[in-house]
């Protein structure tokens, strides 16, 4: 039985980098990843990288006029060639390091410090002193009567593999996967229809903001179904048929060449067998780890999306440091100390937020000033011909630190780290009113939206 100084469960950012490092330092490495197409994890494979690729294509609207399914297929081979050629990258960085083994295997704790690999054509036991699990996540399968035995049902995963453009797709989950996608498809000449439960389109964003991102994606003909569910879905000589059920009892029938489940993700166990290793899980499933990641077993520790935290690939990574710091330089960067986490909706234009919102300082007692300016008021508007859009930030009045910041406007991806350095130097706002920026950028937006806090904090 061979023996390692770390296991690694899964091929994905924080693991992967963990492991190079480890390797660097000496020590021997077995890195498990049960399938040869996720090499690298999550993001390069089947979710950020690939999605902005095609988001990328298409936005190349001039290119669609032709022969939309074509320039799809084009898209979809690039996206191919693309996470293909980062995949064989992925795997050389680990497997030419000669202390670590990459095993493409499904694999199964047996005890606290055992692992058993089942691959196609051989089982193998492992042992270490030390596991780091990251597995990443998983789509959720919502309750639909018929799934199983329906045609054309895509997760997000899934869809993204499929050459031909659906000529028009149905999205359960009005969450932001299924606006990133209604987006991509729509402008790649799909039409759509978005299925939400909730009464509240973007029900966890405040009202202004929703509304703006509303009007954007209603002009682009995506047609938004409030208040209600999918109860049903069978073929259709069209495609696929879906019962929608909304309040009192009422119900109505959609066609369409394909549906996507954009229902959201859950943390990735299944067959770990984790119990063997004394490793518990909360009730969503999610790996229960302390602010040092470390879980219920002292020598194992729980990575990115596996154990519930924001399902980003930057928070896996981030993670990384976490557990770098505890095994290999002796640093205290721990969960408690992480704040301000940023995050991107790539619709158009992209949706970008920190901090606070109206919604959570309300529901937290927190005192706040607010500021709203429309992007089309940024002077780069007027050359990249993106006016869309609203910039939003809250402000404490006593300390003139900033609380939040959402901003829906063109290249808000780039802009919302700006902000967040500013609130994790815990500078006031006037930093960002008064830095300078080049011209013309959308960056110089922030000039504006800040200095309207100087009337409403005298």
């Amino acid at each position: 039985m061979k023996h390692y100084d770390y296991i690694i469960i899964g091929f994905g950012k924080g693991g992967k980098t963990l492991a190079a490092d480890l390797a660097a330092q000496g020590k021997t490495v077995a890195m498990i990843e049960k399938s040869n197409e996720m090499y690298g994890g999550t993001c390069i494979n089947i979710a950020c990288i690939p999605t902005k690729l095609l988001i990328h294509h298409a936005e190349k609207d001039s290119q669609l006029k032709n022969n939309k399914n074509e320039y799809y297929r084009n898209a979809i081979e690039d996206k191919n060639k693309t996470i293909a050629a980062l995949r064989e990258k992925n795997y050389k960085n680990l497997a030419d390091q000669e202390t670590v083994m990459v095993y493409t295997a499904e694999a199964s704790f047996v005890g606290t410090n055992q692992i058993h690999l089942e691959a196609k054509e051989e089982t193998l036991d492992l042992t270490a002193d030390y596991f780091i699990i990251n597995t990443g996540s998983e789509p959720v399968i919502p309750p639909i009567d018929g799934l199983k035995e329906a045609n054309h049902v895509y997760t997000s995963t899934e869809l993204q593999q499929v050459a031909e453009l659906p000529e028009k797709l149905i999205i359960v989950g009005g969450g932001y996967i299924g606006l990133e996608f209604a987006v991509m498809y729509a402008n790649f000449g799909t039409e759509i229809t978005i299925i939400d439960s909730s009464k509240d389109f973007m029900e966890n964003d405040d009202r202004d903001i929703a509304e703006e991102v509303l009007k954007v994606v209603q002009a682009k003909g995506i047609s938004v179904v409030h208040g209600s569910k999918a109860t049903t879905v069978s073929n259709h000589e069209s495609g696929i048929e879906v019962t929608l059920e909304f309040d009192k009892g009422k119900e109505r029938t959609e066609t369409a060449s394909a549906l996507l489940l954009a229902t959201g993700r859950k943390p990735y166990t299944e067959g770990l067998e984790l119990g063997k290793a004394s490793v518990e899980v909360d009730d969503n499933g999610a790996i229960i780890v302390d602010d040092d990641l470390r879980t219920s077993n002292r020598h194992i520790w729980a990575l990115g999306d596996v154990n519930g935290g924001p399902q980003f690939t930057y928070i896996s990574l981030d993670d990384y440091r976490i557990v770098r710091d505890q095994v290999l330089t002796g640093g205290s960067y721990s969960l408690a100390k992480r704040k301000n986490v940023p995050y991107s909706v790539f619709i158009e234009p992209v949706l970008s937020h920190v901090g606070l919102n109206e919604k959570m300082a309300q529901e937290q007692n927190i005192n706040y000033v607010v500021a709203t300016m429309p992007a089309a008021n940024i002077p780069r508007t007027k050359i990249n011909k993106q006016p869309d859009g609203l910039l939003k930030a809250l402000v404490d009045p006593e300390t003139k630190k900033i609380l939040g910041c959402t901003l829906f406007s063109a290249e808000s991806s780039e802009m919302i780290n700006i902000v967040r350095v500013a609130m994790e130097a815990d500078l006031p706002y006037t930093f960002l009113r008064d830095n300078i920026f080049t011209h013309p950028t959308m960056s110089e937006g922030l000039n504006d939206l800040f200095k309207m806090f100087d009337g409403k904090l005298a």
